[in-house]
């Protein structure tokens, strides 16, 4: 059953009920494990468990549960019954409403530990009370939690569908391509732009497909799909190491749900 999530910035809870802590050491989770299945542990407080964080935030609220992300020392001794997870690692073992949570509990973490002081003056900023922002009482800067927009685009040729393989993947692993969106790019400019750089080929029929956040470390991924128009193969050996046209019928190991390059993937397989 899908779960509301309701944003907040002013906790909406009674402090002493219980709440979902997303407490990170690192870029690592706090979590507890029951077999395959992972949950988000419930606490009024981390101090239950003897944990003290550097910082938190009230994040809103889910089904009515209070939710917090907290930045916790590097050093913090785990309680019995605890262990620390990657957000990748995460992928179909926790709840998908609750990673998607997850997601922005590690951002709005990230953001907070890195903004403490004004990048233009140096002045330790101030958490503006109503808005998801820190201000500058010298300068009057204001840093809102940075979000790095991406495209990624399935194009296909007929039966086929265009994957291809970074050196950071798996062994066998194949997916879809994507790229950052410049300064001053659409995102169909950029769809064109980095097939073309990372592949040598040219694209046509650019359609919007749907969209995911994507915390690694603070991606909003675009999803397109586009169809093959002209050019041959011709990897940049800086951002991959292989690329080639696959049947729909026989796909190589691509990545796993619920990412959205999955969802192309299964998509592109369906139709």
């Amino acid at each position: 059953m899908q779960r509301t999530f309701i944003p907040g910035i002013i906790p909406s809870v009674v402090e002493s009920e219980p709440s979902l802590w997303f407490a990170f050491v690192g870029n690592k989770l706090l979590i507890r494990s029951e077999g395959t299945v992972s949950h988000i542990p419930r606490f009024a407080s981390l101090a239950e468990i003897g944990l003290k964080p550097l910082r938190s935030q009230f994040l809103g609220t889910i089904d009515g549960i209070g939710c917090y992300s907290a930045e916790l020392l590097k050093d913090s001794i785990i309680p019995d019954g605890l262990r620390l997870a990657g957000l990748r690692e995460l992928y179909g073992s926790l709840d998908e409403d609750l990673y998607a949570v997850c997601g922005r509990a590690v951002q709005i973490m990230e953001w907070d530990r890195t903004h403490q002081y004004c990048g233009y003056c140096a002045t330790p900023t101030i958490q503006l009370a109503h808005e998801r922002a820190k201000r500058c009482p010298k300068c009057e800067l204001v840093n809102y939690p940075r979000l790095s927009p991406a495209m990624i685009v399935l194009v296909s040729r007929g039966e086929e569908v265009l994957l291809a393989r970074a050196p950071r993947f798996p062994p066998g692993m194949y997916s879809i391509l994507a790229g950052f969106v410049e300064p001053g790019e659409s995102l169909e400019e950029t769809v064109v732009r980095e097939v073309r750089e990372e592949v040598g080929i040219e694209v046509k029929d650019i359609r919007y497909f749907g969209s995911q956040p994507w915390p690694f470390p603070n991606s909003l991924m675009i999803g397109f799909t586009a169809t093959y128009a002209s050019g041959e193969i011709v990897i940049e050996p800086q951002e991959l190491v292989d690329a080639a046209w696959f049947s729909k019928s026989n796909l190589p190991q691509i990545p796993s749900k619920p990412s959205i390059a999955r969802k192309l993937l299964d998509w592109f397989v369906s139709t």
